[in-house]
């Protein structure tokens, strides 16, 4: 599988796996976790993405006790977590409300959260997860600057950030951004026109794409663009969702689709996307679909 550089010596594999999910499977056996990441690494996928608050707050002690009881697999993959949603769920379930903590003792406080439930030494991404419209940009990017200089975070970058969230909290850092994690797919595809996409492939910055699948629309829902994603999937023999990731990933722009699913079946089929030829008539066929009207 190709992969994405990162900086000079860290990269990503081109699809990364999810990991939203992992805290909500019946099975969350060391087991059967090792099992999902063993799947993945089979087809060359070594990139996890994790968040402090998945499964309410579970999911990365779900992910650390599998690679506890298996550490050879901490060297196999590269690991990708965020931070800053309060909600009233586990370790905050004293929480009055929802909300976003970019200040310099929860960054901080999180980091070390993460890697003592995760059982690593070190973070390879730390993400801010959502803007924060309180966010004070002088101590969250000192904050984010801190925990790289500790040597508990390699890089550090954000998710769902618009161009002004991006500027502001970077003109206040030393340490570059290096990801913006953000929705994109093909009932998602925004994204591509009002410059999301365009400010980062300006800068060669990856891009990660979160709910690539339309969640999960694309594979179980009927409309103009399934059908179009099926008769693609029947001429190269695949599923809707490989051609539909196929689709990210013909995009100039480095897009890493973020994959995430508990079914060891669909986890170990994630690479198909890689089988599908995706020129640029077949890609604008898929677009056209998903506008429902052709290009102007």
């Amino acid at each position: 599988m190709n992969r994405i550089d990162i900086t000079n010596d860290l990269s990503f594999s081109r699809i990364v796996y999810g990991m939203w999910r992992l805290g909500d499977d019946s099975d969350t056996s060391v087991g059967h976790v090792q099992a999902k990441i063993e799947a993945c690494l089979a087809q060359g996928i070594t990139t996890m993405d994790q968040a402090d608050i998945y499964g309410g707050y579970e999911a990365e002690e779900v992910l650390g006790n599998a690679l506890k009881a298996a550490p050879a697999l901490k060297d196999q993959i590269e690991i990708v977590t965020k931070c800053d949603i309060v909600a009233p769920a586990g370790r905050y379930s004293d929480a009055r409300v929802k909300y976003y903590d970019t200040s310099r003792a929860h960054i901080l406080a999180s980091v070390d959260h993460s890697l003592r439930l995760m059982n690593i030494d070190k973070i390879d991404t730390l993400l801010i997860h959502r803007p924060d419209p309180m966010m004070d940009h002088h101590e969250t990017g000192a904050a984010l600057d801190e925990v790289v200089a500790s040597g508990k975070v390699r890089t550090v970058g954000v998710s769902n950030f618009k161009l002004h969230d991006w500027t502001l909290l970077q003109s206040a850092m030393k340490t570059p951004l290096i990801t913006n994690q953000i929705e994109a797919s093909l009932t998602a595809h925004e994204a591509f026109t009002n410059g999301d996409v365009g400010y980062l492939q300006e800068r060669n910055v990856p891009i990660m794409a979160w709910s690539p699948l339309g969640g999960g629309s694309l594979m179980t829902g009927t409309g103009a663009v399934q059908d179009a994603l099926a008769k693609v999937a029947a001429d190269t023999g695949v599923d809707n969702a490989a051609v539909a990731v196929a689709w990210l990933l013909a995009h100039p722009a480095k897009i890493m689709p973020v994959m995430g699913t508990n079914n060891i079946n669909r986890i170990k089929a994630l690479s198909d996307a890689l089988k599908v030829n995706m020129d640029r008539q077949t890609w604008f066929e898929l677009y056209t679909a998903a506008l429902g009207t052709e290009v102007p």
